[in-house]
């Protein structure tokens, strides 16, 4: 179910009008995924490439995960989701919003599929608006910094692009406090 799933995913035309560079759906995910990661969207790289988080953003989210790339890239570990599966395009300051009609056609079904989730990584304001709706603070930094009221099977995380690098700067607590917890937790799933 899950391979045919992915399969009509991956073919996906919804937002062909919408998209100036053209359809190609990103994702990975198999039905023992344990964690699932769900990103913004693919940048003009992973657009590219076809493989989820294959730029700066995804090295830096395997350091703060503390996992090596075969792990990350183990569809039985990660299912690598995002928000908007096709590349948006620029816009003035990065990349533009992910196309909302793919959470909407297509997350639900996903998550039905993945039965032996133990983690929900959601990074980024898109993911967080999405799934922790009423319960996110007033911006992503408070939601950030409050990372334990979602804990054990949720976790929020800025977006790992280097376009982050000053909010990192600002926000010592997030390299100190909470990317340790992050790391074991992740460890204590991955390596079970």
């Amino acid at each position: 179910m899950m391979d045919k799933l992915l399969a009509e995913i991956r073919s996906c035309t919804l937002c062909l009008p919408h998209l100036e560079h053209g359809v190609n759906p990103v994702l990975a995910a198999h039905k023992n995924s344990r964690i699932a990661i769900i990103g913004q969207a693919p940048g003009s790289v992973v657009h590219q490439t076809g493989v989820p988080w294959d730029d700066k953003s995804g090295e830096r989210l395997r350091q703060w995960l503390g996992i090596s790339k075969p792990q990350f890239y183990d569809p039985q570990l990660m299912a690598l989701i995002p928000m908007g599966f096709c590349y948006p395009g620029k816009g003035k300051s990065g990349d533009l919003p992910p196309r909302k009609e793919c959470a909407a056609a297509w997350h639900d079904k996903l998550f039905q599929e993945l039965e032996n989730l133990e983690l929900t990584l959601l990074i980024g304001s898109y993911a967080q608006n999405h799934y922790l709706k009423d319960q996110q603070l007033a911006t992503l930094t408070e939601t950030v910094k409050n990372f334990h009221a979602y804990m054990p099977h949720t976790f929020v995380l800025p977006h790992p692009s280097p376009r982050n690098n000053i909010w990192i700067k600002k926000n010592p607590w997030f390299e100190s406090e909470l990317l340790p917890e992050l790391k074991q937790l992740v460890a204590s799933i991955v390596n079970k």
